[in-house]
């Protein structure tokens, strides 16, 4: 596994394999890697020849009062976990690498990025597509990897994508859990015991809302509230949003019917979780 740190030894290595018409899958993480990443890593390593992981921890996709300088890092770790994933390639760069102080550009997508996750945290979506946009211009991918858990960032980035005419494509993979159903995240190391197990709540809120479309319900507004009241009981817990959406808008859906997007962001103490799920009426 080759590890660099700067844009022009990265592309240096890459041109090589490109000129050979390898097709190269890009993994963008912030480290702290658990299994959700690695099973991103699996992905692309059974459809590319060359498996390129960023690790990266994005200071413009945090807020002011946010937790870039405390967000859990483990670099050591990281090399460990991808090596053994099958990772060909990591790119590491520090902050001054990817923004020089010259630095003045940014990336913005409108309209999905105001509900949801933008509407609580003003200047996050700038902040990964620039990011996002810079890593695909450095690697040149031909396949890209997020998973579902971020519902609305793939979002954001695969629309990115297709209006810049990025030759890439973006390739969703499935929310992978704990057994007990939490959604893994890097940010659950922060959990005490006592609010891992509040943290469920999500899982669960999840679950009933699958369970009252499948007895019937179709009012959008109704679902959401039949959500914040469950997830109200739980005393840890403090809701951000609770939403039902159209997973292609992300536009809050009143008469639900075809396939919708549930999507929770909730505080446990300090830490803030999301979790979705796509539902088809009728399944």
């Amino acid at each position: 596994m080759q590890v660099f740190d700067t844009v022009s030894a990265l592309r240096k290595f890459l041109a090589t394999h490109r000129a050979a018409s390898k097709r190269i899958g890009l993994v963008p993480t912030m480290g702290y890697l658990h299994a959700g990443h690695i099973s991103l890593v699996h992905a692309a390593r059974q459809e590319c020849d060359l498996v390129v992981m960023s690790i990266f921890v994005n200071p413009k996709q945090f807020g002011p009062q946010e937790d870039f300088a405390t967000y859990p890092r483990d670099m050591e770790g990281d090399l460990r976990q991808a090596h053994e994933a099958g990772v060909d390639v990591v790119f590491a760069p520090v902050v001054e690498e990817m923004y020089p102080p010259d630095f003045l550009t940014e990336v913005s997508v409108r309209e999905l990025t105001a509900p949801l996750c933008g509407a609580s945290r003003p200047g996050h979506f700038n902040g990964v597509t620039t990011v996002v946009a810079k890593l695909f211009n450095i690697v040149g991918p031909d396949r890209a990897y997020f998973g579902q858990k971020d519902y609305q960032q793939v979002l954001v980035i695969r629309k990115m994508a297709t209006d810049l005419h990025m030759p890439l494509e973006v390739i969703t993979c499935p929310t992978v859990r704990e057994p007990d159903g939490l959604a893994m995240s890097s940010r659950n190391a922060y959990l005490s015991p006592a609010e891992r197990q509040a943290a469920l709540v999500l899982w669960r809120a999840l679950r009933l809302a699958e369970e009252h479309l499948a007895q019937g319900e179709r009012q959008g507004a109704r679902l959401a509230a039949t959500l914040r009241d469950f997830i109200a009981q739980e005393p840890l817990a403090r809701i951000d949003y609770v939403a039902v959406c159209d997973p292609n808008t992300l536009r809050e859906v009143e008469q639900l019917s075809g396939t919708v997007l549930v999507a929770l962001a909730v505080y446990l103490g300090q830490t803030r979780l999301i979790d979705n799920a796509i539902l088809r009426i009728g399944d």
